[in-house]
């Protein structure tokens, strides 16, 4: 299994100013090497947390382009959307403004959005820089639910980024960034918030079933995935 460097924070706000400050360092890095960056965040509610910390960086943003690990099919006016979140707490926070490509289309049912978001993701730069993930209390990774159609996540083609998902207990069908695009990424960084889910990293970190999607992502990262966590 891949390796995890765990930083652990008292607070939400020392956690949020570690990871910004996390992120930015790698993307910094990365445009010493290349014109340009992507950018993968989540949508519920602990970004609310750390993306404003974020958009407090000095960064070259329009160098930059943002795009989600997963969405809702909602509208992306809607409190519930991953878009809304983004572009509440981090877009309109920039003076510079970043490329962004969302997810969500005017189809629907996602199943039929696909082709479009797929041609959308190819212009990214590849792998993407850095993908952010939050973690469900089940061990879901952006809307990759255990035992969800996991095989369609974990054996997609190379040219399959993203899939359909409907959760057995969320109110709306959502897409999502399959396993294989997550973990091709350059770097990791999983945000989890609380004790339950510090206590569900310690079970996990060890744990060898891949039909948990957090352990997939472990066993198939191209580097250590950086944890941030309150104590």
């Amino acid at each position: 299994m891949q390796k995890i460097q765990r930083n652990t924070y008292t607070t939400t706000d020392a956690l949020a100013d570690g990871f910004a400050n996390y992120a930015a360092e790698v993307l910094r890095t990365a445009l010493t090497r290349q014109q340009t960056a992507s950018l993968v965040v989540p949508g519920g509610s602990t970004p609310r947390a750390y993306l404003p910390a974020l958009a407090a960086q000095t960064l070259p943003w329009q160098r930059i382009t943002i795009t989600l690990s997963d969405e809702r099919w909602v509208d992306t006016g809607l409190h519930d959307s991953n878009e809304h979140l983004v572009r509440t707490c981090l877009l309109k926070r920039l003076n510079v403004q970043p490329h962004f490509t969302g997810l969500k289309t005017p189809h629907e049912k996602p199943e039929a959005a696909i082709p479009e978001i797929e041609q959308r993701l190819k212009t990214l730069p590849q792998p993407f820089t850095l993908t952010v993930l939050g973690l469900g209390e089940d061990g879901h990774i952006a809307s990759l639910f255990p035992g969800l159609k996991l095989h369609e996540a974990t054996h997609s083609s190379a040219e399959q980024r993203c899939i359909a998902v409907y959760p057995p207990v969320a109110p709306s069908p959502r897409v999502s960034l399959s396993l294989d695009a997550l973990a091709g990424s350059a770097q990791i960084a999983l945000v989890a918030t609380g004790k339950v889910k510090r206590q569900l990293l310690d079970r996990l970190k060890d744990d060898a079933d891949p039909a948990i999607p957090l352990v997939w992502l472990l066993q198939h990262a191209r580097t250590p995935v950086a944890v941030f966590e309150t104590s």
